[in-house]
């Protein structure tokens, strides 16, 4: 399979305009689209074919009424490491899209998988939890591709995320993601646009 230039503007398209989404509609995805979502995050390279990243879909009040508790908490906690005018400013942020997205999904990653029979892992197991990362982020462009926004939220406790969702102790958390329709597109990212960080370009090193 040979692809074009025309292929290579699109996905720097997509890059682009891809964005951590924390303002959400509440209209529900079809489900279909969902499916497909789920069939191109498999799709995502993995160390030694594992495929280490377990995902539940959040549908239960009572497990998203505790994880929005968690993050209260931990939201709190990182505002009292803020002073004056930085800690103002934190505090205008909406750092999560936990009130509205329809769809949330809390990843983890299988630490000692079967899968793989633990090819190319042995001197860097860290490459199980990169795979679940590369995945996310697989199924990040392929929301964007869909027309929908996804969003990670990072202001969590991970093994308060291990015990509300009662996983096995060889899971180890990852994510917890928010996915729905963005309530307005946006190239620029949020927190450049807030004046929190600047989104400046990285170069690469030579040596």
């Amino acid at each position: 399979m040979c692809f074009d230039t025309s292929d290579a503007t699109t996905l720097e398209t997509i890059l682009s305009w891809r964005r951590d989404v924390r303002h959400f509609r509440t209209d529900p995805i079809d489900e279909a689209v969902l499916a497909r979502l789920a069939e191109t995050m498999a799709l995502a390279p993995s160390v030694g074919n594992a495929r280490p990243w377990r995902v539940i879909r959040v549908e239960d009040p009572a497990l998203r009424a505790a994880v929005r508790a968690d993050f209260r908490r931990c939201d709190e906690e990182a505002a009292a490491d803020y002073a004056d005018e930085q800690a103002a400013a934190y505090r205008a942020l909406k750092l999560a899209g936990l009130d509205a997205a329809p769809v949330q999904l809390a990843v983890f990653t299988h630490v000692d998988p079967a899968e793989g029979h633990g090819l190319g892992r042995r001197t860097m197991p860290e490459t199980l939890r990169q795979s679940t990362a590369m995945a996310i982020h697989t199924l990040w462009l392929a929301a964007r591709a869909a027309n929908l926004g996804m969003g990670m939220v990072s202001i969590l406790d991970p093994a308060a995320m291990e015990r509300i969702f009662k996983v096995p102790q060889d899971w180890s958390f990852a994510a917890y993601l928010c996915l729905g329709h963005a309530e307005w597109d946006d190239d620029t990212p949020l927190l450049h646009r807030a004046g929190w960080q600047e989104n400046a370009p990285k170069r690469w090193e030579v040596r």
